[in-house]
């Protein structure tokens, strides 16, 4: 066996060692960074036009690039399609690596300290190589130990070799450099010193189903290598036969254990020979302890037939069906059934040339509709890919990078599970072998937005010649801020008001600016105040931390500074972000406090009664039951004693195990039998508390409700959390018909991405709270109805008529009254900001912002958007009726013949 350079490599893999300098930056100019060319002597980079689309509805858009290290560029795409007739967009993102480049390479991560049967994220794995970006690798059995299914050679060194399965091509980087895509097999034996030999069927592989072999056993009759990469005691998991096992230390036996594993891992620099019947026989007959047992092995093109040594190669990387050859879009050769649908996507491929190496992820996540595989060979043909093969995809796509001057890399784009990077077996990481170069350029480090009162610390960086970070931190560089939306001061940023400023670090002769920008409540898409109801009771204290998200996604915390409160049927006080009632206002049963960060606002909704306790699980007298709709899936369904921060309650346990099942798998906890428990009243909101598993599966609960509709409301998309975490879930669009019954809260494993699921796991459950108005905040509101007519200063209030001292008019088909009379009919309140045109509606749990001549406007802290806006008309403030009223939970009617507009509620 080829044993391990521990001079050059760590598991297999090379670890670079970090390169700084400490550098005067007395005379450097701030050099921008560099956009399509690097600047390097022989390794000027070649922007390559982008081809015209192999369909004409499918167009590719390079969006920027950016250089990561010499011989990377990062580069982002976007991509326009149409599916069933509708318009789908997206984006990609793609590294180049440039072979001819010598300061780059390419390596194969391999799960924790370079070894298999272990698993990492990718992001992890960067860290731990010092790769400067990386992307996640190979298929894997997510039940077996946590080896890859093709080959992989890390640093010239085979880790493990190609599964007997059809179809599926590797990636590889021969040591001279150039890349190669191909499908290979595994040749190998084994020498007893008596010249006896018997073939070897691969190394450091994880039991499978081979294909067009005449056993359907991977290890049946066979002999496999393991080396000191392999740290699992199985060798493997369920490998079907009983074993006996062969040490090997320095190319002598050691140790025989017939019949029976040995009870050890690997030792380092050994290899342990593992047989199953016809080669067990083959030790039992040829081998002893102390005698020479030699090996050797070689992979196979199929496609050339030709012997390929391991020895020849740098780096190999498993993948599955080819994607591009010759430059054109190829046949599958394998089925992708199992891997289809529009996922997040990664793939490898290389220029016709060899010098380009296209590292490529794309993006599925709110700001891209992912890929189907047919629209990945379109893409990969657009940027130049003249042969390029799929990696694994959906949920384990990851990449992450280094941007410029930093010193560690970041996740470039959020995977299907937001941040959460999903630990895989394998990645492919790019390495800097440059040396130390001379300051280049300067930079400032930091967030690029801001809030109103929020601190923020900004860093001045550097990258040398060949964009490696330089450490600065002699410079001690002047700051300034331009224009008053924010202060700076020792590089401590402070968001004063909306608005973007130039942020310029100086020191000697260089500098460098960057663009902040503070948000203001226009740029805001939501604010939510972390609880939403609280009881209205004098000395109720609350916790009300209030996050802001931005039109662009982007999430932030608001500082408490940042946030005027008012205080509606009740006083109080917020004091480091918690809510204090203090005094109630008499008669009154529903308060409301409202929370503005520069005019947008948000409302905590105060009731007597609040979220109603439904079912904490201490005192259960009705059935619970385990059920499925597969009968192959197994588990339980029980009441148990809670553990840890729940010792001393009961919680509702589900166990499940979908191991022996296959498609669509459910698993219920199911209560009260087919009955289920009534949930009396309308409910607005439910909130329970869920141990999760992460097991990225599925959390739902089913709901019947009066009318026999079954109603199935998401608990969580995704499961990506252990331990206890509460869950708020809004049912006030969910059109249950109250009162219903929650029949059964359960777990689903969807079939699509179903390898990247957990099939057996446990979760909880507990306190399970509805926010049910008419038992907490619209106890009390008025029904009836209220009848106006277009132009009349009088209105009819349940059969009774009233005068009004502005008639309501018809502008542009839209009917306009002032809001102060359908709140008097049907109860709430309004307040009119005449600084700011604004007018904030409050009725039952509904807190209503509107702006004069705006379509926008904000209901309990989410930005909305309207076809008409509110008026002034000679002195008087007109709403638009239909708009209002439906958004406060009325129904509105218009008779045409009579011009007569009817309010229900």
């Amino acid at each position: 066996m080829e044993k391990r350079n521990e001079e050059h490599t760590q598991g297999g893999r090379r670890l670079p060692a970090k390169r700084w300098i400490a550098a005067s930056l007395a005379g450097v100019l701030w050099i921008m960074p560099v956009i399509g060319s690097e600047g390097l002597p022989g390794w000027g980079s070649t922007t390559i036009p982008v081809a015209q689309a192999a369909a004409s509805s499918f167009t590719v858009t390079k969006l920027g690039e950016e250089v990561i290290t010499s011989g990377a560029m990062m580069m982002k795409y976007k991509f326009t399609t149409q599916r069933s007739g509708i318009n789908a967009t997206g984006l990609a993102d793609v590294i180049r690596v440039d072979l001819s480049n010598p300061y780059v390479s390419l390596d194969v991560m391999t799960g924790k300290g370079g070894n298999l049967t272990t698993r990492q994220s990718t992001g992890g794995m960067a860290a731990e190589t010092g790769a400067v970006a990386a992307v996640n690798g190979d298929y894997f059995n997510t039940g077996g130990e946590g080896a890859p299914i093709g080959g992989q050679i890390s640093s010239g060194v085979v880790v493990s070799t190609p599964s007997q399965l059809d179809g599926m091509y590797a990636f590889a980087v021969t040591k001279d450099r150039q890349p190669v895509i191909d499908e290979y097999t595994f040749e190998g034996l084994v020498t007893a010193e008596d010249g006896a030999q018997f073939p070897l069927s691969g190394i450091n592989k994880g039991a499978y189903s081979p294909e067009g072999g005449s056993s359907t056993y991977s290890h049946a009759n066979a002999a496999y290598l393991y080396t000191d990469a392999w740290t699992a005691l199985a060798r493997p998991k369920n490998s079907s036969t009983t074993p006996t096992e062969v040490l090997v230390e320095n190319d002598t036996i050691t140790q025989i254990s017939l019949d029976a594993a040995l009870p050890m891992a690997v030792p380092e620099g050994a290899y342990i020979l593992r047989t199953h019947g016809l080669a067990a026989q083959f030790v039992k007959a040829h081998l002893a302890v102390g005698q020479k047992l030699s090996s050797v092995y070689s992979l196979k093109s199929k496609t050339t037939q030709q012997t390929v040594d391991p020895a020849s190669l740098q780096m190999m990387i498993g993948g599955h069906t080819i994607l591009v050859n010759n430059g054109k879009a190829a046949t599958f050769s394998r089925s992708t059934s199992s891997i289809g649908g529009y996922r997040a996507r990664t793939a490898l491929g290389y220029s016709q040339d060899g010098r380009y190496v296209y590292v490529i992820a794309v993006e599925d996540n709110a700001n891209s509709a992912g890929m189907s595989l047919t629209e990945l060979q379109s893409f990969m043909t657009n940027i130049g890919v003249w042969k390029g093969l799929n990696l694994d995809g959906g949920g384990s796509t990851t990449m992450v990078d280094r941007p410029l001057a930093e010193t560690s890399t970041k996740l470039t784009f959020n995977t299907e599970y937001g941040t959460e990077q999903r630990s895989i077996v394998n990645g492919l990481g790019v390495y800097t072998l440059a040396p130390q170069g001379e300051v280049k350029g300067i930079k400032i480090s930091g967030s690029s937005a801001l809030l109103i009162g929020q601190k923020a610390t900004f860093t001045l960086k550097g990258y040398d010649t060949y964009y490696n970070p330089i450490d600065l931190a002699s410079a001690n560089p002047a700051w300034v801020s331009s224009g008053g939306s924010a202060t700076v001061s020792a590089g401590e940023v402070t968001g004063v008001k909306a608005g973007t400023v130039t942020l310029t670090a100086t020191s000697g002769a260089a500098s460098a600016s960057a663009k902040v920008t503070v948000l203001g409540g226009d740029d805001l898409a939501s604010l939510t105040a972390g609880t939403a109801t609280a009881p209205l009771a004098a000395g109720a204290s609350v916790s009300v931390p209030v996050t802001a998200t931005a039109k662009s996604g982007a999430t932030l915390a608001v500082p408490n500074s940042a946030l005027k409160w008012e205080f509606v049927g009740f006083k109080g006080n917020v004091q480091d972000g918690k809510l204090t009632v203090e005094s109630v206002n008499a008669g009154v049963t529903t308060g409301y406090a409202i929370a503005r960060y520069d005019g947008f606002s948000t409302a905590v909704v105060l009731s007597t009664a609040a979220a109603t306790p439904w079912e904490n699980f201490d005192n259960v007298t009705y059935p619970i039951a385990f059920t499925s709709n597969v009968s192959s899936v197994t588990g339980t369904a029980a009441i148990v004693a809670g553990t840890a921060e729940r010792a001393g309650s009961k919680v509702l346990s589900l166990s499940y195990d979908m191991t022996a099942g296959s498609g669509k798998m459910y698993a219920y906890a199911q209560l009260n039998g087919s009955s289920g428990k009534s949930i009396p009243a309308a409910a607005t909101s439910m909130s329970l508390d869920v141990m999760g598993d992460m097991s990225l599966n599925w959390l739902r609960a089913e709901v019947v409700d009066s009318a026999g509709a079954t109603a199935y409301i998401d608990l969580a998309k995704v499961i990506d959390w252990n331990g206890w975490k509460s869950l708020n879930i809004d049912l006030s669009g969910s059109g249950i018909k109250f009162p219903a019954s929650l029949k059964r809260v359960y777990v689903v494993n969807v079939e699509e991405g179903q390898d990247e699921r957990a099939k057996t796991g446990t979760v909880a459950f507990d306190n399970l709270s509805f926010v049910m108005p008419s038992l907490s905040s619209e106890a009390g509101l008025p029904n009836g109805s209220a009848a106006m007519i277009i132009g009349s200063k009088a209105m009819m209030v349940n059969g009774t008529k009233k005068s009004i001292d502005v008639a309501p008019i018809v502008k542009n088909d839209t009917t306009y009254v002032p809001i102060k009379y359908v709140l008097d009919a049907f109860g709430g309140s309004a307040a009119w900001d005449q600084s700011t045109k604004k007018i904030m509606v409050l009725r039952g749990a509904k807190a209503l912002d509107l702006t004069v001549n705006k379509k926008e406007f904000i209901l309990n802290g989410k930005r909305q958007s309207a076809e008409v806006a509110p008026l002034i008309l000679d002195g008087r403030t007109l709403v638009p009726l239909r708009l209002v009223s439906e958004q406060l939970g009325l129904t509105v009617k218009w008779e045409q013949k009579t011009k007569t507009v009817t309010i229900e509620s």
